[in-house]
Parts: C-alpha cells; structure tokens; sequence
C-alpha cells in the first residue's frame, strides 16, 4: 500500500466520523500537548490560590503560609485509607476466583460500544453503593474489559470507569446527603436535620441521576475515536507467581507462610467484625471496606505468602496519591483561611434569585471543587455561607445541600484529585483521559442545570 492510498482511507474515515468524534480527537490531541501531569497541575493549583490569597490579604502573608502547613497533612488519615483502598482491592481481585469472574463479566464486552457502555454501568453501580468501593471497581473493569477487548480505545474505557464520579452525591455514600442527616451536623441549628428521602433519594435527585445515567454512557459512545485506537498491553499486567516448595521440604517458618490456616482465622475474624459493624448500624466508611477487602484477601488467597505477593504487586500504582492528597489539603486550607473560597460563594449568591439560587449554588459548587476536591471539606467551607444566604430568600436547605454536592461531583470530570486512584493503577496520565472527561463535564453540567431549573 502506497503513501497516497494510506492518508486517502484516513481522510475517507475522519470525514465519517461525527462532530463528537472529531471534537473528542481535538481536545484528546490538546490535552496531550498541553496537559500537565497531575502532580504539575497540583504544584500550579497551589501557586495560584497563593497568589490570590496574597493579593487578597497583602497584609497577612505569614498567616496563609502557616494556613497552608498547618493543613498540609489534614488528608494524612485519608490518603492513607486510599492507599489501604487501592492495594487490598487489588490484592482480592488477583484472587484466582475473582479473577476469573471479572473476565467472564468481561467478555459480555464483545464490542467497543459495549466496552464502554458495560465500563461506565459497572462503575456507576459501584459509585451508587460506595465511591470508595467504585474506586477499585472501576480500575479492575477497565482493564478486564481492555484485556478482553483490544479493539476497544484503552482511555476512553478508562474514562468511562471514571465518569460516573459525577453521581456520586446522589449515591448511598454522599458525603452531604448523609451529614445533614445526621443529628449532631454543625449546621443543624440553622438548618435542622434534613432525611435522605430530601435529599439522595427525592424525587429530583432520582430524575437527575437516572437521566446522567442513561446519558453519558450515550455520549461516551458518540465520543468513541474510529483511528489510532490505544489498546492495553496484555503483558502490562501479568501476575508474578511464587513457586510454593515442596512440602517434603518445608520448614516450620515455610509452613507459617504457606498454610492456609492463619489467614483463615484471621480473615473470618475481620469479616465477622465488618458483619457485626454493619449489623448494628454502622455506614459503609472507607474503614469498614478497607478492612472487609483485606480480610477476604486473607480469607482466599489460600496462604499468607500468597496475599502478601499480590499486596506487594498492588503498591507499584499508588505513589501518585501518597505524593499529592497533601498538596490538596493545603490547597483547602488556604482558600478557607485567605476568604478566597467564600468570596467565590458570596459572589455567586448575591447575584441569584430564589428561582435560580441552586443553579449558581451549584455552578459555585463545581468552582470550587476544581480548587478543593473533597465533598466534606467543600461542605464545610460551603454550607455556613450558602445555607443562611439561601434560607433568607426561601430555598429549601435541602435542595441547596443537593446543588453543593451535584456541584462537586460535576466538576471532579476535569480535576485530577479523584482520577489518580484509577489513573495510578491502570498506569495511564491525566492527559490520555483529559479530553474525553472534558466533553462529558460539558454534558453533564448542561444535563443537570436544565434539570435542577425544573425541578429544584
């Protein structure tokens, strides 16, 4: 084949392809000359909020800079509860068994539309039960799908696992929806105690979620490259096995790392602990899953030198959250102590009426969340301002809550915070994926703005 027969059948496809497709390979081309990597992009968000906040304080700089160290290690916990997260996910998810049924879930992906269509529902099945969970659920679909799949595009699939972050606040573990449900939140005395039928489960929150939900995965398809498809390198994630020696030969400390029985008893102790929380009323928090992950891990893996090889092949990817979560902590803490944040609040609020306070609520929200990426720690900057302002103007607190957490779900699409789990695991950066999760922010702010017009 010729040089002039080759660019002629390029040309003929790229003239197939829609204004979707075409648009997707622009920003994907864009992100990929033009988008950092994650960890440039937190130096830079820090360096701004720095330089607003001096300007907006010019007196008091020493005060941010010791704002930014003191909150620095605000996420120490946190990060550490996502490291635990990722590894024992994928310690139990290179369990034999389980591996087997990803695959055969897997294989009902017999073609790209399906690829992705099957991604994004898994994923956002996993997001509506827990984010935490969603996070590990996601990563393992893309690859399964991706190793099953070649002809499937490799980032948009991890696109796909990642966008139903935006459904995340009308999930069952909203951050939002279930602090003001609670009886003790901070703003109970100027909100009182708002039910989750208000709030993840009112009639609007359903009508939002489930139109996102039948949606993106719409666009995703639309969106779909048909040249230079990047399929996943089946060699990228093969397991290493380790010989277990002959049993004529073992040693008494060998027998203690191959015996099944020791991470047997442990795991059933750690399960039945997870069973026994649950039971009696306890949510479904990271440490809870964190611990049932790593107790099935002990429980199947079939010894402890077999779970403590899959742990230590799952920690190669998390260096990405261990590096960053801090610089965001920081961040955080610099827009709550310079008035940076509630500024940007005030501002959207003053200039909103009754009918249209959730909209710049939310639109406010997702502003926010590109400079602070936590659904609690945006409701604790965002609440106390938002609230009164629309309690004064007779807005449902429920409703206002809703348009806070809707907000910072929108906008987690384009920022890095939440994708460096999945990213780190499937060993991509947030320039492959950039482009298409730009086009599906578009969507879903367009979706849910319309929507909350009527329906809020």
């Amino acid at each position: 084949m010729n040089n002039t027969e080759l660019n002629f059948k390029k040309e003929k496809s790229r003239q197939g392809e829609t204004f979707l497709t075409k648009s997707a390979n622009y920003l994907s081309t864009w992100s990929h000359k033009y988008v950092p990597d994650a960890f440039v992009i937190a130096v830079l968000l820090t360096l701004f909020v720095f330089l607003i906040a001096f300007f907006m304080n010019p007196t008091k700089p020493q005060e941010i800079v010791k704002s930014w160290g003191d909150g620095f290690w605000t996420y120490l916990a946190f990060t550490m509860q996502m490291v635990l997260l990722m590894v024992t996910g994928m310690t139990l998810a290179s369990v034999p068994f389980m591996n087997r049924a990803l695959q055969s879930i897997a294989k009902l992906a017999n073609s790209p539309q399906k690829a992705y269509i099957l991604t994004f529902l898994i994923s956002a099945l996993a997001y509506y039960i827990n984010w935490g969970l969603a996070v590990v659920v996601g990563a393992i679909m893309a690859k399964e799908v991706a190793m099953k799949n070649p002809k499937a595009h490799f980032p948009l699939l991890v696109a796909a696992a990642y966008a139903p972050t935006a459904l995340y606040s009308a999930g069952l573990s909203s951050s939002i929806g279930l602090t003001i449900a609670t009886e003790d939140h901070f703003l109970v005395d100027v909100m009182g105690v708002i039910p989750t039928s208000e709030t993840i489960f009112s009639a609007s929150t359903i009508i939002i979620f489930l139109s996102l939900l039948i949606t993106l995965p719409i666009v995703i398809v639309l969106i779909a490259p048909k040249n230079n498809i990047v399929s996943l390198n089946p060699n990228q994630f093969t397991n290493q096995t380790i010989d277990k020696p002959s049993r004529q030969n073992l040693t008494l400390a060998e027998k203690l790392e191959w015996t099944p029985f020791l991470g047997i008893i442990l795991g059933s102790i750690g399960t039945f602990y997870c069973v026994f929380e649950f039971i009696n009323g306890s949510s479904l928090d990271l440490n809870i899953i964190n611990i049932f992950f790593l107790s099935l891990g002990l429980l199947l893996h079939g010894s402890l030198n077999n779970f403590a090889q899959g742990f230590k092949e799952a920690t190669q990817s998390i260096s990405p959250i261990i590096l960053q979560f801090p610089f965001y902590a920081g961040i955080i803490a610099v827009l709550g102590s310079s008035g940076l944040g509630a500024g940007i609040i005030e501002w959207m609020a003053s200039i909103a009426s009754t009918e249209t306070f959730d909209i710049f609520t939310y639109w406010s929200a997702g502003l926010v969340n590109l400079l602070a990426p936590s659904g609690g720690g945006q409701w604790a900057l965002q609440g106390p301002l938002q609230v009164p302002a629309g309690l004064k103007l007779g807005v449902d607190p429920a409703t206002i809550a809703m348009a806070v957490g809707w907000g910072d779900a929108w906008t987690n699409l384009i920022q890095p915070f939440w994708a460096l789990p999945l990213l780190g695991v499937l060993g991509l950066k947030i320039k492959d994926i950039m482009g298409y999760c730009f086009i599906l922010c578009i969507w879903v702010g367009i979706v849910t703005s319309v929507l909350m017009l009527f329906l809020y």
